[in-house]
């Protein structure tokens, strides 16, 4: 696994509230990229793909509203909140179309984005996207994860537990072993960094809230997915779809169902990696991004 480059320019901006990214830099004639994590990510999600793909494009990764470095405040952190933030950073911090890469939830906000503005975005890099998919049995752990955030106070009472009972080196290794990531086989600075970023936070039970009310609308737009099938019909950019084959949140089985119905999106699935692609295969997946974006026409041949 590379170890990628130093982090980028952290800054913050005023959308309805503050908002922190990370600018990696990179290409100043090239595309731009904007890096959108998942649920209960961060910029830092992206530490070591970033760096490999700034020789071809200009490279941004936003903390969303209740997340990474980006206070809730008194604002909801809602799928459909979500997607009117990263518009606005879209057209008031990057000013112009970019290509957008979304992770876990960040590519059903990318989706939503991509496909209700589509002036906003050139083209979709999905990695393993939380999407609707066939009947299926989901993994054990995964269920009861999930059922327990949707419940009304129970869901807080965990968090409140969990918070109480284990450290944030351990909170961070048990959510990528719930990713189906060995932490064991992550760069140490990364398990650091966001066990730091942990510690840091000053507003615990705001982001708890956050953190609850974005997977709460997660699961209601999976089980009603009208709107986000609409969407994802409506795209009309370049797409590249991305899953792992041993991803425990969303199976590789609602990927293959996706790519069938949508034969136009190119469609990678990567042996024996888990949820996070970017943090488990960067190298490979920077390379697969980089010649899907020169097939495109998204970027020239040479830097």
């Amino acid at each position: 696994m590379g170890e990628g480059a130093m982090p980028g320019e952290s800054r913050t901006v005023d959308l309805g509230g503050p908002v922190h990214y990370v600018d990696f830099g990179g290409r100043a004639d090239g595309p731009v990229m904007v890096l959108v994590h998942g649920l209960g990510g961060s910029h830092l999600n992206w530490d070591l793909f970033a760096p490999l793909v700034r020789e071809h494009a200009r490279v941004f990764a936003v903390d969303l509203p209740g997340f990474g470095r980006s206070e809730p405040g008194g604002r909801t952190a809602s799928v459909s909140a979500n997607v009117a933030v990263l518009h606005r950073f879209l057209t008031e911090v990057v000013g112009e179309p970019a290509v957008l890469v979304g992770n876990s939830m960040g590519g059903m906000i990318s989706v939503l984005e991509t496909g209700e503005q589509p002036d906003a975005v050139t083209g979709l890099v999905l990695l393993d996207p939380a999407v609707p998919g066939p009947r299926r049995a989901l993994d054990p752990l995964v269920a009861v994860t999930f059922a327990l955030y949707a419940l009304p106070f129970v869901g807080e009472r965990f968090l409140w537990w969990r918070r109480q009972r284990q450290s944030a080196l351990v909170r961070v290794r048990e959510m990528l072993t719930l990713c189906g990531v060995d932490p064991d086989q992550v760069p140490s600075r990364v398990i650091d960094r966001s066990v730091t970023l942990i510690e840091e936070r000053q507003d615990v039970a705001g982001m708890d809230r956050a953190f609850l009310a974005a997977a709460r609308s997660l699961l209601k737009l999976l089980a009603d997915p009208r709107r986000y099938r609409s969407a994802m019909a409506s795209i009309g950019v370049p797409v590249l779809l991305v899953h792992g084959d041993r991803d425990r949140l969303v199976p590789v089985a609602a990927a293959r169902d996706i790519a069938r119905r949508h034969p136009a999106w190119r469609y990678l699935e990567m042996a024996g990696v888990g949820h996070v692609p970017q943090l488990q295969e960067p190298d490979r997946l920077a390379g697969e991004v980089r010649d899907w974006m020169r097939q495109t026409a998204l970027t020239s041949s040479t830097p």
